[in-house]
């Protein structure tokens, strides 16, 4: 079981180099910052137009099939669930629900004895039915419907939109473009450079964590434990050991991090400024902030759900 590969989250893919990493980190935190939420008082078709282009984006930045392959079917296998689960819950509200149309259609009919008929006005003949599917105990309605179509959406567009991102973008990249669009609150006396150096070493301690699980997941399974034997209590307790155990592996890297920092003279942010990465716009990035406008102008013309 390798962690590190089977769920690359917030891992950083140096090879290959596709269009998505060439791009501005800037731009890629507005895309971001866009996708999170453009979803709010959105229709359900935008929300599932988001899910498409995600997909999308992965496939045209040609990221290799390996990277993406497994953790993009298991998002879509969780997102099916909830879809399915939600769907088929109830949705909360306890109405009996009347069709709109009478049963006898005689009634809208005008009487044969009447000397003149009076004109009916015209009454439309399209079907509504509030329930859509009801089969035994499975019952979905319009609502449950709309319900299961937002959860779904918005767990597969946080998830994976945020990933994507991890993914192209590299975490001295990213600190770079924060630090850059947080300098006008320098004004107001916030310390910028620390929190965008805490926010390197945080990225950079992601995989570490996964590394240490991997670790520790490895060890319990090379001890052939009889599961059976110990009960949920000493399972319970055989897991919280390994719990102890992460926690002050943990506590020792960071340790050791903080020491490595102190030895190289990175006692201040302010008197050791490292230049992560230069920061310019080229041409594919004002060509990727024209289609945002372009985005954002759909979106308020008829992305709106009220």
């Amino acid at each position: 079981m390798d962690l590190l590969r089977s769920l690359p989250l917030g891992l950083y893919l140096e090879q290959p180099q596709t269009w998505l990493h060439k791009l501005d980190p800037r731009v890629k935190i507005a895309w971001l910052m866009s996708f999170l939420t453009s979803y709010s008082f959105a229709t359900n078709e935008w929300r599932i137009l988001l899910v498409v282009l995600l997909i999308l984006f992965t496939l045209v930045a040609k990221i290799p099939r390996r990277v993406w392959q497994q953790q993009l079917g298991w998002l879509l296998t969780l997102t099916i669930l909830v879809l399915f689960i939600a769907a088929v819950s109830p949705d909360g509200l306890g109405v009996s629900y009347q069709p709109r149309l009478p049963a006898n259609e005689q009634i809208l009919a005008p009487k044969s004895n009447s000397p003149v008929p009076t004109p009916q006005p015209a009454l439309s003949t399209k079907k509504y039915s509030y329930v859509l599917f009801h089969q035994g105990p499975v019952r979905i309605t319009r609502r449950s419907l709309d319900l299961a179509v937002r959860l779904s959406t918005i767990l597969f567009t946080v998830i994976y939109s945020t990933n994507l991102y991890l993914l192209t973008t590299a975490p001295e990249e990213i600190t770079a473009a924060i630090e850059s669009l947080m300098q006008p609150l320098r004004r107001l006396k916030l310390p910028v450079t620390e929190i965008t150096l805490t926010l390197t070493l945080s990225l950079r301690f992601i995989p570490l964590v996964l590394e240490e699980v991997q670790n520790l997941i490895r060890s319990v399974m090379t001890r052939a434990i009889n599961w059976k034997k110990l009960g949920l209590k000493g399972a319970v307790k055989v897991w919280m050991i390994v719990a102890e155990r992460l926690l002050e592996n943990l506590l020792l890297r960071a340790d050791q991090m903080a020491n490595a920092m102190m030895v190289r003279g990175f006692t201040s942010p302010h008197e050791h400024k490292v230049q992560w990465h230069e920061l310019r716009l080229k041409r594919w990035d004002w060509f990727a902030i024209a289609t945002l406008t372009l985005f954002w102008g759909v979106r308020v013309i008829s992305g709106n759900q009220f």
